[in-house]
Order: C-alpha cells, then sequence, then structure tokens
C-alpha cells in the first residue's frame, strides 16, 4: 500500500528507484519531509514552534521551497538518470530552498505593498527563477503534456488581446506576467497549492502511517477472509482489497503494484484468464480514487473550489462509488457462475476472527477518520488525531510497532508523495493563473452556453467528451481543476447540481485510465499479469462500463448522490443496484435462479437494466416488467437456454 493521495497520476519520464536515493541523496530529502511535516503540524495546530508561525502566504512558500527541492532529488529530469542523482538536481534543490526562502521571508511586505503590482526588482528576478523551476517540477513529476499545458495557459496574459472573440482578455507585460504568478494569491500559491498546504498533508499522513504500520497487509487477508470462499473469491478479494486500500491512498497505480502482484496471480490459480484478472485489478483499483473517506488530492480539491466541507464530497461520492463495487463484484460472480469457478483452498484463508483481533487498530482509526469528518467536521485535524491514536495502540501490538526502520519508510513515503504533489500543483497554479487574470474562464464558460443554446444533453456530452481527451494527456487533478474553471460554471449556469457537475468532471477525466489507447491503469495491471495490454484495456472498459453511465446519472438525478428527500434517494439506490444487477447479468450472460442466458435473454436483461437505470417512475415498471417477464420465460419455457444450468453458491 502506498499513501501517494494522485502521486500515481505522475506520467513522468522516469520514477524513483531505490537506487537513486541513497547516501546523503536519501538523507536530504527525509530531512526536508521532515520538515515540511513539522511546519504542516506547526502551522495546522498553531502550536508556534521555537516562536515560528509564519503567515499564510510565507508559509505556502516555506512548503514549496521543501518540496520542490525534494522533488529535483527525488524525481529525474530523464530516464537515463533514473538510477542516479545527477550533478544539476543539486543546484536546483538549492534555488528552489533560496528562492522560496526569500519569497517567505517577505511575505508580509506582499501583502502590504502590494508587489504583484510593483515590486523590488530582486522580488522580480526572484520569482523568474521559481517559475523556472516550477515548470522543471512539473516536468518531471507530471510529464511534457503537462508542461505544455502550463506554458501555454500560463503565458496566455502575454497574449491574451491578441486573441479573437471570447479567447480576448487582459494583456499583461512579462515582469507583470512573472510577479502575477508568482507573487499573486490565484496562481502558483493559489487554490490547489492551499489545499495540500493545508488537508493533504495530513491525509497523507495518515496513509503513510497505515502502510508503515502493516495496515495494507491486514486490509488484504480482511478481504480475504471475507470472500475468499465464494466462488471466484479470488476476483473478489481483488475487488474488495483494491477498493479499500485505493479509498485511503487515492493512488490508482501503486495500488496496482501493491496488490497485483497477490491478486492477479491468485485469480489465474482458479481460471480466471490473465487478460481478465488484470482488468478487474485495473478497474478496481481505479475505483479507489472514487471512494470515501479519502479518495485523492482532487476531492479536497473540489471541496475548496465549491466552498463546501469535506464531508459534502465524501457523502456525494459514496453512492456512486459503492455502485461501480457492485457493478464489478456482480460481473465476476456471474463470470465465475457460468465458468465454473471455486474459490481459494481453505488453507489459503485467514480467519476472519484472528484477522480483526490483530488489525482492529487500523478499522479503529478508520473510523475515528471517518466519524471526525462526518460528525466533528474537523477536516484538517482529523487525520493527524486518527495517525496519532493509531500510532499509540500500535505501540502495544509488537508486529505493528513503529521501530526506526518503519519510521524512516514512513518518512520516504511522505516526502515522495507530497513532494510529487507539490511539483505538479504548482504548475497546475499557472493554469488557474492565467484564465483568471485574464479573465478568459467567465468568457468560456458563456460562450459555451451560448452554442449549446440551452441544451444540457450537448453540454454534458462536451463535457464528456473534453474531460476523457484531456484526461489522456494530464493528471486527474490537472484535468479536474481546468475544467471546473471553464466547463463547470457553464453546467452550473445550465441549472444543474453544483456538486453533481464536478463530479461529472471527476469521473469522465478518470476513463482515460482504463480506455484504451491510454488506459494507464489496464497497462500497468497486463504487465503484472503478463497479457495483451490492448486486451487488458478493452476488458477494463467492458467491466468499467458502469462508469461511463454513472456521471450522466447523478448529473441527471441528484438523489445518486445523496441529495433531496430520503425517499427518492432510496428508490434511486435500489433502483440503481437493480440496474447495474442486470447489466452485469447482460454482459456475463447470466443470472441468478435462471443460469446461462440465451442471446435473446440478454438483450431483455440489457434492456431492463437499462430502463430501471433511468431516474423516472413509467422507466422503472418497464425494467421490472422486464425482468419478471425473463423469469417467467425460464419457468414456462422448455427450451435449451431455459434449462441450462450453472452452480450457484
Amino acid at each position: 500500500m502506498t499513501s501517494s493521495l494522485d502521486a500515481s497520476e505522475t506520467a513522468a519520464p522516469a520514477a524513483v528507484t531505490p537506487t537513486r536515493l541513497r547516501g546523503v541523496a536519501y538523507w536530504v530529502p527525509m530531512l526536508l519531509g521532515t520538515l515540511g511535516l513539522l511546519m504542516a503540524i506547526n502551522q495546522t495546530f498553531n502550536l508556534e514552534l521555537l516562536g515560528f508561525k509564519p503567515l499564510g502566504n510565507a508559509y505556502l512558500y516555506y512548503l514549496i521551497g521543501l518540496f520542490l527541492a525534494a522533488a529535483f532529488i527525488c524525481f529525474p529530469a530523464w530516464s537515463g538518470a533514473r538510477d542516479r542523482v545527477s550533478w544539476y538536481d543539486w543546484p536546483l534543490a538549492l534555488a528552489a530552498l533560496i528562492s522560496c526562502a526569500y519569497l517567505g521571508q517577505h511575505g508580509l511586505e506582499m501583502i502590504q505593498q502590494g508587489w504583484e503590482f510593483s515590486a523590488p526588482p530582486e522580488a522580480t528576478v526572484t520569482s523568474a527563477v521559481l517559475l523556472v523551476l516550477v515548470l522543471e517540477g512539473v516536468r518531471r513529476c507530471g510529464g511534457w503534456p503537462l508542461l505544455l499545458v502550463a506554458l501555454l495557459f500560463g503565458s496566455y496574459p502575454l497574449y491574451a488581446d491578441s486573441m479573437p472573440g471570447f479567447l480576448w482578455g487582459n494583456q499583461y507585460g512579462f515582469g507583470e506576467t512573472l510577479r502575477a504568478h508568482v507573487i499573486g494569491v490565484e496562481s502558483v500559491i493559489g487554490i490547489p497549492m492551499q489545499v495540500v498546504a493545508q488537508l493533504v498533508i495530513g491525509f497523507v499522513v495518515f496513509g503513510a502511517a497505515l502502510t508503515a504500520t502493516g495496515g495494507g497487509e491486514f486490509f488484504m487477508r480482511f478481504a480475504t477472509a471475507l470472500m475468499g470462499r465464494s466462488r471466484g473469491g479470488p476476483a473478489k478479494v481483488s475487488v474488495l482489497s483494491s477498493g479499500i486500500l485505493g479509498s485511503l491512498s487515492g493512488s490508482v497505480i501503486s495500488n496496482i503494484l501493491t496488490t497485483g502482484p497477490i491478486t492477479i496471480p491468485t485469480m489465474k490459480k482458479t481460471g480466471y484468464p490473465a487478460h481478465y484478472a488484470a482488468a478487474v485489478e485495473a478497474c478496481a483499483s481505479t475505483g479507489g480514487t472514487l471512494m470515501p473517506p479519502v479518495m485523492g488530492a482532487v476531492a479536497f480539491i473540489m471541496a475548496s473550489f465549491l466552498g463546501v466541507p469535506y464531508s459534502e464530497i465524501m457523502i456525494a461520492a459514496f453512492l456512486p462509488a459503492l455502485l461501480f463495487y457492485l457493478a464489478l463484484l456482480f460481473q465476476v460472480d456471474n463470470y465465475a457462475a457460468r465458468r465454473g469457478l471455486k474459490g481459494m483452498p481453505e488453507e489459503e484463508i485467514p480467519d476472519l476472527k484472528e484477522t480483526l483481533k490483530d488489525g482492529w487498530p487500523y478499522l479503529f482509526s478508520l473510523v475515528m477518520l471517518i466519524y471526525m469528518l462526518l460528525v466533528m467536521r474537523l477536516e484538517a485535524y482529523a487525520p493527524y488525531y486518527a495517525t496519532a491514536v493509531l500510532l499509540v495502540i500500535s505501540l502495544f501490538k509488537r508486529n505493528h510497532r513503529m521501530n526506526g526502520k518503519r519510521a524512516l519508510g514512513f518518512i520516504n513515503e511522505l516526502t515522495l508523495s507530497v513532494s510529487n504533489l507539490v511539483a505538479i500543483l504548482a504548475g497546475i497554479g499557472l493554469v488557474v493563473g492565467g484564465l483568471s487574470y485574464t479573465g478568459v474562464a467567465g468568457a468560456f464558460s458563456r460562450e459555451l452556453l451560448l452554442y449549446a443554446d440551452g441544451s444540457i444533453p450537448l453540454m454534458l456530452a462536451a463535457g464528456a467528451v473534453t474531460s476523457f481527451v484531456l484526461g489522456m494527456g494530464m493528471t486527474v487533478s490537472a484535468c479536474y481543476i481546468f475544467l471546473s474553471i471553464l466547463l463547470a460554471p457553464a453546467l452550473v449556469n445550465a441549472g444543474l447540481n453544483p456538486l453533481a457537475s464536478h463530479l461529472f468532471i471527476l469521473y469522465w477525466g478518470m476513463m482515460s485510465y482504463i480506455t484504451p489507447p491510454v488506459a494507464l491503469a489496464a497497462i500497468t495491471a497486463a504487465g503484472v499479469a503478463k497479457s495483451n495490454a490492448t486486451r487488458t484495456g478493452l476488458y477494463a472498459m467492458r467491466l468499467g462500463g458502469i462508469l461511463f453511465v454513472l456521471p450522466f446519472l447523478f448529473v441527471i438525478n441528484p438523489s445518486l448522490i445523496l441529495q433531496g428527500e430520503l425517499g427518492p434517494i432510496l428508490l434511486s439506490t435500489v433502483t440503481a443496484v437493480t440496474a447495474i444487477w442486470l447489466l452485469a447479468s447482460a454482459t456475463e450472460g447470466y443470472l441468478y435462479k435462471v443460469g446461462v442466458l440465451s442471446l435473446a435473454q440478454r438483450l431483455v436483461a440489457l434492456l431492463a437494466g437499462a430502463a430501471l437505470i433511468y431516474p423516472e417512475k413509467i422507466s422503472d415498471l418497464v425494467g421490472v416488467c422486464l425482468l419478471l417477464l425473463i423469469y417467467l420465460v425460464h419457468r414456462f419455457s422448455k427450451g435449451p437456454a431455459a434449462r441450462a444450468t450453472a452452480r450457484e453458491p
């Protein structure tokens, strides 16, 4: 398990390798990460350690300096340097520390004297230096596509007045643009960075503590004890364990690389083809970033953009994510039933009682985290308190105690995760700033409404395609932030639910993880399973097909994000669960108490599921009638399809 919280989104040229961080190159990032953690705790709890309590903007600069410097040491500039720290990484790290220290030291003067508009020459030069470092950081951690996007929109104020139509905006001079991006509060130190500094670091700490104390192993054993005996048990274990771990880490790729080497071979051993096993793992890990309580950094950014407590995002995201995982479980169960696949051998299944007895601290800390988020609304403090409780309890359990080796692993995970996030989100801040300072964002939304001519289906279709395409070349955070500025206001102004509109963008931005040609999650899982990547991607797209439908449904019917009165919410939940069960049955060709379905039966089941999932009482009635028709025909028919039986639990 990893605590990367969107670190998996990285498309950098080369990843961190164990051989890269050794000697001084190991200890310097550890020191920087420790200082960053202490600063975050000091700021969150207002401790004033050593009399130090910087202003908000100064705190952000200090944090950027520490973790951007760590990013230059941890993440290579090119693939050939992935096994060593190059000589030029050190001056880049030093420049990040010095430039941010200068800006942080003058944080109060910036506000009082309006440095964003007129600043001393050295402040403008320092801004230029930091801007170059931010661009290099986003290239290393986000890849070339994200760098090009940051450059294009970051430089937009320089030529905005030369653009046609609604793309026209306010023009800035070169020095003004530098200062606006670095000293202004809407770009490099804008909302994305503020969210990392104020909220995300705490949740990274909680995830890293779970990892260091053995939480990943516990949740894998827990899933095995619950699901291992059922038909197709290994696939269900993969769905459950990857969902739990992904919901806590917010990471797709690292989740696959952590659980996949265990779940995929077990699935293959019990009869699942390699491509199907890899597709299951890819979908389960992808869905983890949509499942509360933690989700990913993008969920915290969404809460800030909407101006709502994070608990509202958690509640709204719960039912759609649950429906996605139910769809996966139904499909793997039907697949196993049709092909007669068994569960895991009894000797490989841990005892549930013993598993809970050994791992109850993880469940207790998780319940505590959720309680503090939903009931006490202590979003900034909750992960730190939950981490403290977990670490204190682990002191009394020898297997989970935080020793020196685990403590170093904890700091290492924290440093890698946060430095990756800081590097990416500082670069994304340039996109936010470029669109905000020029005023183009509002004009774009107005034009989109005008061109759509009030057609909500057309706007949703355009938004889905745009989110999907951007998700291919950008991180989910970058894709969401970009479209939350341009597209979300148009959807909201068209009369759609604000929270549903933002979730719509998030869901469609995630699609590229399991959809060819990119299908990064499917390709990673295929590598673990040694299966064909294209075939794995196609099966992942089929298994995750509910993701293509869900965003449209909860935009049209907000009761699916638990908004509205209790009656409609319960009705929507029941019909949605029944619908995905029927859709899964149609996809896999097997229906409970009917058995293997003929082509005609599969079509009827597909129509019944589609009717039930549409939020209208007439369509629900049609769906129920079609479902009853399948069972009635099966009961009274004498044909081969009706006699075909499959193994029931």
